[in-house]
């Protein structure tokens, strides 16, 4: 049991100001390999999971679109396209080294006009009110400290109108496919980190993560509590991903 004071870091309970160090430790760890990561934790499966995520955002050219730990800015280079010249995607991470890869990684396929990239923590977000059309984050809101905290900032910052959308790890709907998936995640994905990039701990830590997120019902309950409404989740693959969508109405 956590209080006040602690936290969880994966299956750890750490004191809550040391939260965020950790988790800047596993992704300065991972950056450089974090597209492989990816492929190692969802098969490969990351990339339909994230393109479904962009049809359900309803993103419309000339609109501005905030990305919340955006990693290597496999949704904001999708959304800097969608947008065009006349919108704008701001890129965030808390962690300088993932935000130096997605920025490199869109400026080499020669994204630059439309794109704003910005080392910002989620509970804090330094935006004006009302502010963006859209608010994403993807595979971001279980490494953050204070999730309710985070979701309210989404909230505030977005347009009357607008949607946020997080795409996260989440609770397999059969018990059968729970127990395929925890096999793998605390037993295969270790060793292939291990072997791959030489960091069995930060992919540990990134299955135990997943496993102390909110399921999607209590996901679905906490950003009603942050403002959202008409809010709902699409399972995919079994559960084992889902995508929760609010509006600001």
């Amino acid at each position: 049991m956590s209080d006040d004071k602690t936290t969880h870091f994966g299956y750890k309970q750490v004191p809550v100001e040391e939260k965020s160090s950790h988790v800047r430790a596993v992704f300065d760890s991972v950056a450089s390999r974090y597209d492989l990561m990816n492929d190692l934790m969802s098969l490969g499966i990351h990339r339909l999971w994230k393109r479904y995520t962009i049809e359900l955002a309803g993103v419309r050219r000339g609109q501005r679109v905030l990305d919340l730990a955006g990693g290597t800015g496999d949704l904001a280079s999708r959304f800097a396209r969608i947008t065009g010249p006349e919108g704008q995607v701001v890129l965030t991470d808390i962690n300088a080294a993932m935000l130096t890869t997605g920025r490199d990684r869109l400026l080499d396929q020669g994204l630059a006009g439309n794109l704003l990239f910005c080392q910002v923590n989620a509970e804090t977000q330094p935006f004006p009110d009302n502010h963006f059309d859209c608010v994403t984050i993807g595979f971001g809101l279980r490494n953050v400290t204070h999730k309710q905290k985070a979701l309210a900032e989404m909230c505030r910052v977005l347009k009357p109108g607008g949607r946020a959308l997080v795409l996260e790890f989440s609770h397999p709907t059969s018990q059968a496919l729970s127990k395929v998936y925890d096999l793998y995640s605390f037993t295969m994905l270790p060793i292939l980190g291990r072997f791959i990039t030489n960091d069995a701990d930060s992919y540990r830590y990134l299955a135990e993560s997943i496993r102390m997120h909110p399921d999607q019902e209590t996901l679905r309950g906490m950003m009603l509590e942050a403002g959202f409404e008409r809010c709902e989740y699409f399972n995919l693959t079994g559960g084992v991903v889902a995508i929760h969508r609010g509006f600001k109405l």
